[in-house]
């Protein structure tokens, strides 16, 4: 398929080919539930955690003797039972929430987002982004200019947020400085996007050599050898 290419101005030069097996693939919501449920998981921190009897400091004594007291038996002062002892049944740090992500199922999940987000119109297609003089009132402009080819509303005055997509980490070094005190753009390399991170933001900003880059990414590798097998008989 093929979809609108926009300079950094939003003026339209032209159109960009975009794979099929990324950008049309259908919806399967039951898969991008699975998937982000389980990147959420992963992405847990276990920080609460109560200290046990064996955990809190002292009562290693016993308090009183066995027998002869006339008071109840107690083997140390760290019982749960008294106060300043540990606790029962408390949270702990070893919990372990990570959840397995098949690799082939992550790939998919990305390309149901791509797909949906191309067919509502929230992907934009740049040729190239370059700042002449490095200074993050001229990237809020060109952002700005872009989110209204988008949004489709010149009046808007907020900008939404906004996932701009690099092809490799030398761009992404170029333009990084220029761009990160803007609260609403998120710089990302093409080769680490995921469902997760894509459907968190509304509209995404892909330079268009961004494509071949996730292309490759997110081609398995029975895909791979079919090609070279294909080329090999050629």
């Amino acid at each position: 398929m093929e979809a609108p290419l926009y300079n950094q101005s939003a003026q339209a030069v032209g159109t960009v080919q975009l794979p099929d097996k990324i950008f049309q693939v259908p919806m399967n919501q039951d898969l991008l539930y699975q998937i982000t449920t389980s990147q959420l998981s992963n992405q847990r921190q276990v920080i609460a955690h109560a200290k046990g009897r064996g955990e809190v400091r002292g009562g290693g004594r016993k308090p009183w003797a066995q027998k002869g007291t006339g008071r109840a038996r107690h083997g140390s002062i760290r019982s749960p039972i008294w106060k300043g002892g540990g606790a029962t049944f408390g949270p702990t740090k070893e919990r372990d929430f990570k959840k397995k992500i098949n690799k082939r199922a992550a790939r998919k999940a990305l390309g149901v987002v791509l797909s949906s987000k191309v067919n509502d119109g929230q992907i934009l297609f740049i040729d190239t982004i370059q700042f002449a003089n490095q200074k993050t009132k001229e990237a809020d402009g060109v952002m700005k200019s872009l989110a209204r080819v988008l949004l489709g509303d010149k009046t808007r005055k907020v900008t939404p947020k906004t996932l701009l997509i690099v092809p490799t980490n030398q761009e992404k070094k170029a333009i990084e400085r220029t761009v990160c005190n803007l609260p609403y753009v998120t710089l990302m390399e093409a080769r680490n996007m995921n469902a997760l991170t894509t459907l968190s933001y509304p509209y995404v900003i892909m330079l268009k050599d961004s494509v071949p880059v996730l292309e490759k990414t997110l081609e398995n590798k029975k895909g791979r050898q079919e090609r070279a097998a294909a080329s090999t008989a050629a």
